[in-house]
């Protein structure tokens, strides 16, 4: 780069690193959202609506521990060992989107090619779920009513994606400011000692 002022060329050269390093543990944290949730979609009247949930949100926690060795990449890589808190959340956070708009792409195709009437099912099991917990007819009529409105805008994508990004965004959020709060912190001089030699 002739004429290229050093610090524009460190720039550079990081934010092309940062980038690498998002997109290969995004991929990966995306790959296990998405593969997870293919294999066990067939299963799911057999598991339960409950349990899928549950098995859900242990695949994503599964899957954001990538945001931690991505991050944990980024610094030990590119920051020579050290990175900011802001630095540290932004790779994590980045890290979130990308396996989120995996895990949403990858809903999107079963939804509307395998799974149409999963709002249906989904709105049955609801209103079960109440009527067998003794809840009285005015709160079984408004969660009829709720979950009338709910199939119909779950029809329309923008709609259906927006909710599906409600299932792992706030889960990668937090692991990303979890993670960015652990590995900015400063170094004990002993510990940075230690990691040296």
């Amino acid at each position: 780069m002739v004429g290229v002022p050093v610090e524009s060329a460190v720039l550079y050269h990081n934010g092309a690193l940062m980038r690498k390093v998002v997109l290969k543990f995004g991929f990966i944290a995306g790959a296990i959202l998405s593969g997870l949730m293919a294999i066990t979609i067939p299963f799911q009247d057999q598991i339960g609506v409950d349990h899928s949930l549950l098995l859900g949100y242990t695949t994503m926690v599964v899957a954001f521990l990538m945001v931690y060795f991505g991050v944990r990449s980024y610094r030990d890589n590119v920051g020579s060992g050290r990175v900011t808190f802001g630095r540290a959340a932004a790779v994590g956070l980045l890290i979130t989107l990308l396996a989120s708009c995996c895990y949403v792409g990858t809903w999107e195709v079963i939804y509307f090619k395998f799974m149409p009437d999963f709002a249906d099912k989904y709105a049955v099991s609801a209103i079960a779920k109440a009527k067998k917990s003794g809840a009285p007819e005015a709160q079984i009529a408004a969660l009829t009513k709720e979950m009338d409105q709910f199939r119909v805008a779950y029809k329309n994508p923008l709609v259906n994606i927006a909710y599906t990004f409600l299932d792992p965004l706030p889960v990668g959020i937090v692991f990303a400011l979890v993670t960015a709060g652990i590995l900015s912190r400063k170094r004990k001089p002993d510990e940075a000692v230690a990691v040296s030699g």
